[in-house]
Parts: structure tokens; sequence; C-alpha cells
């Protein structure tokens, strides 16, 4: 494995998504669906996936069952050049996705795999440490491999999502990261929480803004901004796996963070333009 590798763990999942004019309100009700259709999904196969785009040697450590839908993204990620480390588990994650033109989402979480066994966990130990940076993504499975990724000396990145400030899931993530990732969605002040996470010793903390940018503070608690790409929106699934990407792939190859945090929003601006988590998936599954 490439020295300059990225190791992720976390989930691949089959999704369907379904477009429609608003978010239903809770109450019985009918309403016409816009458009529909199946792909991969799973913040980790997303993250993955750009880093694969980007020519970036990647390993994903996911779990997928022994069913229809394990079989299509194991297909899927295949097609696309993804190598992929797999765990057994009963039932393949699987989602819901109600979302709207403006990327408003509800996810519904139709099935997900629960934590693996340590059986496998020196070959993990080996991909970690032969890796220029580990990407641990908020699930039961990643969670356990916390330890791990500790005792591998590499430098942690994680994406908190739309963390709130209070929840206690996220918090050993956060400790253990030398970079987070989260987006505004949640938080009261992101660069208050920004700060913080700098104060706490990580190098590099960054919150996503969709449309308008994203904002980031580095090691020195300098702040930096950058706009969005204009773009037309297809779907909006996967564009902050992509941003994170974007970034984490340009400092690797060591450029400065205004440069990175330009080449995440580019890379979002990719994903934007196609109804999968990256259009290396498009001639995959149409």
């Amino acid at each position: 494995m490439s020295d300059l590798s990225v190791f992720i763990a976390g989930p691949a999942s089959w999704n369907q998504i379904v477009v429609l004019d608003r978010l239903p309100d809770p109450v019985p009700q009918m309403q016409f669906v816009e458009d529909s259709w199946h792909t991969v999904g799973g913040t980790s196969a997303g993250k993955a996936l750009s880093l694969r785009g980007q020519g970036r040697a990647v390993l994903l450590y996911a779990a997928a069952g022994q069913d229809d839908a394990g079989s299509r993204v194991r297909a899927a990620l295949d097609a696309a050049g993804v190598r992929v480390q797999w765990a057994g588990c009963a039932a393949t994650e699987r989602h819901l996705n109600l979302m709207t033109r403006q990327g408003a989402r509800v996810s519904l979480y139709l099935s997900s795999p629960g934590v693996q066994s340590d059986d496998g966990d020196a070959a993990l130990r080996v991909a970690m440490s032969a890796s220029a940076a580990i990407v641990l993504d908020l699930a039961v499975e990643p969670l356990r491999l916390l330890p791990l990724a500790t005792a591998s000396g590499r430098p942690i990145w994680v994406d908190v999502h739309d963390y709130d400030g209070t929840a206690e899931f996220h918090r050993p993530f956060l400790d253990a990261a030398d970079v987070v990732f989260c987006n505004a969605d949640r938080l009261d002040d992101p660069l208050g929480f920004l700060h913080d996470r700098i104060d706490a010793g990580a190098t590099l903390a960054v919150c996503t803004l969709g449309a308008e940018g994203a904002v980031a503070v580095d090691a020195r608690g300098v702040e930096h901004h950058v706009a969005a790409v204009p773009v037309e929106v297809v779907d909006t699934n996967g564009a902050g796996d992509a941003f994170f990407a974007g970034v984490l792939d340009a400092r690797l190859s060591g450029h400065p963070v205004p440069e990175s945090l330009e080449a995440g929003a580019r890379a979002a601006s990719l994903v934007l333009g196609s109804r999968h988590l990256h259009p290396l998936l498009d001639p995959v599954l149409g």
C-alpha cells in the first residue's frame, strides 16, 4: 500500500432517493414524487469515491451482508475502482432518503450493521499504520477502532456532520481527532466550536456552510473562508464528503489551508452535478 494512501472506516449503504417538492409534515397525507432512484450511499463510501476520483490510493473498510443490497454496493464500488475490505454483517445498511431540490433531507435507516468482532484487527492495524491519514466516520464500528487508530500514530480525520455541540456519541471521535469537519446545521456558534477544537489540540477544524461555502480555523487560530463553486445542483447527497475528500487530498499533497479549501469546494461542485455520490458511479449505475 502506498504511504500516501488513506484508510477510511465507516458506512457504505444501498439507498433509495425520493425527491419531493417539500418534506412531509408529520400528519397523514399524500404527496407526488418528483423523482426516485437507487444508489450507493454512506458517508465513508462518498469520501472513498471522491478520493479515488482524485487519484488518491484509498482503502475503505465497511460492512455488507450477503443480501441483494450488499451485492449491489460491492459491485458498484468495485466497478468504480474503490478498494474495499469488507466485513460481514446480517443485513447491509439501507436508507430511504426523502429529499428536496434545495437539499433538505430526512434519512430513514431501514437497516444498519452493528459492531464487528476483533478477528480482523491485525490486518486493520497494518492498513492504518501504512496510511498517511485515517478517516473514522460516525458509526459503532469506527468507534470500536478508535484505540487502534490512535495507537498507529497516524493523523486522524473525523467528520461529525450536524453535531449540536453536546451529543455524547461524538465526543470520543472529537477527542481523538487531529482534523475535525462539521456542518453548521445545528451549531449555534460554528466559529466558536472550530476555535474550541483547535484549543483542544486539533491542527485544523472546518465547518461547511452549504451555499455559503465553508470556514476553517488552522493550528495558529487563523480563520479562512472559501466560497462555494456555482453549479447547477442535481443532488446534494455526498457533497460534504466530497468537500472533506478534496481538502484531505490537497493537505496530503502539501497545499496550504486556503488552497486546500478551494480544492474541497471544487470537489463538492463535481458531486453536486451528479445524482450519485460521485460521477465515477454515473456509468456504473446510470
